[in-house]
């Protein structure tokens, strides 16, 4: 046997406000709960928007490296500039692939480091995705391509179809850098078509500084060793060494000549105006690159070592800083000298 109740209008409505406050602490909570995951992944921006004429809002510009001394020197200088303006910088040293998948995912902005032609094994599928911008080159008359020590050139192996004649003496080893790299991938695919007789060999994969090591370490020893070499870089100076011809077809004409491109991530920069105005300015020379690895090269932080020479040579600022502006309106060009002063 159960019982009836008969429930009252005004009751009804009472349960029914109480269900719907339910309801709406629960949707609030989960509102407030969502607030710091929606924003945890965000760029840190200040509360001033742009303004109609493109004022630069503050924003942590997110650059990658991948290990390479060159790299480290245009980056450790562009970051001292764009800090002297006001804006926060970081940067983290990833693969290539991982720098170019965290350009297209958003979790890096720009890259200064895009080697072409060599390095469109990697990036041309970025680039034609839309998903990174080829922003401008940044450096001209660079190159990348094998070498070797001069003892072994003079011994006959000048040309990338020599190699093979050297196989044993090499250990049927090619020394590249760091897993990923471009470098090393042309290799590879050079052992895999069984190009210059090649289908017996293997790359050593190792850090540039590991590498560089090794290449050293055999050349004063006069031991066999074919790797990778490029310029600007030191290594040109404490190794006497010879680039291979032959190698035209897999790293480029003119013993791998490349332009090194700056890259941002699709929407970047159009996003920032004043960081675009930048961008499109900014460039380097073979010498000044090679002035900063050498310091670096001596044990110099990279960043004390792009001060140094911007101190040295200033007139390259009225160049990457025309029409730029500080996150508070202010002409860049004093700022920055005052700041490399200091």
């Amino acid at each position: 046997m159960f019982r009836l109740e008969i429930i009252t209008k005004e009751e009804i409505q009472g349960m029914i406000d109480r269900k719907q406050r339910k309801i709406f602490l629960q949707v609030l909570t989960l509102i407030v709960l969502s607030v710091p995951t929606v924003f945890a992944g965000g760029q840190k921006e200040s509360a001033k928007p742009a303004d109609v004429e493109g004022r630069p809002r503050e924003v942590v510009v997110r650059f990658a490296e991948v290990g390479w001394m060159d790299i480290e020197a245009t980056t450790a200088a562009a970051r001292l500039v764009l800090e002297a303006i006001g804006y926060e910088t970081t940067s983290n040293t990833v693969s290539v692939p991982v720098a170019y998948e965290g350009m297209a995912e958003g979790d890096v902005d720009v890259f200064l480091g895009n080697w072409m032609p060599s390095m469109g094994t990697i990036a041309n599928t970025y680039f034609e995705r839309g998903a990174v911008e080829k922003v401008r080159p940044n450096l001209e008359g660079a190159k990348y391509t094998l070498a070797v020590p001069r003892y072994l050139a003079e011994q006959g192996l000048t040309d990338f179809s020599h190699i093979a004649d050297f196989a044993d003496e090499l250990d049927y080893t090619i020394h590249g850098i760091e897993a990923g790299n471009d470098g090393n991938q042309i290799i590879w695919d050079m052992i895999h078509s069984g190009a210059f007789g090649l289908d017996d060999f293997i790359v050593a994969e190792s850090s540039e500084a590991g590498m560089l090591s090794e290449a050293r370490a055999r050349a004063n020893r006069e031991e066999p060793i074919v790797f990778l070499g490029w310029a600007p870089h030191p290594m040109n100076s404490y190794i006497d060494m010879v680039y291979l011809t032959g190698g035209d077809d897999h790293f480029g004409p003119d013993f791998g000549a490349a332009t090194v491109y700056t890259n941002a991530r699709a929407g970047f920069l159009e996003a920032y105006p004043n960081l675009e105005r930048f961008f499109n300015n900014l460039y380097y020379t073979v010498e000044m690159e090679n002035d900063i690895m050498a310091k670096i090269d001596e044990g110099i932080d990279a960043r004390d070592g792009a001060r140094s020479w911007l101190r040295e040579n200033p007139a390259i600022l009225d160049e990457w800083l025309q029409g730029v502006e500080t996150l508070s309106g202010e002409d860049a060009l004093p700022v920055v000298l005052d700041a490399l002063a200091g």
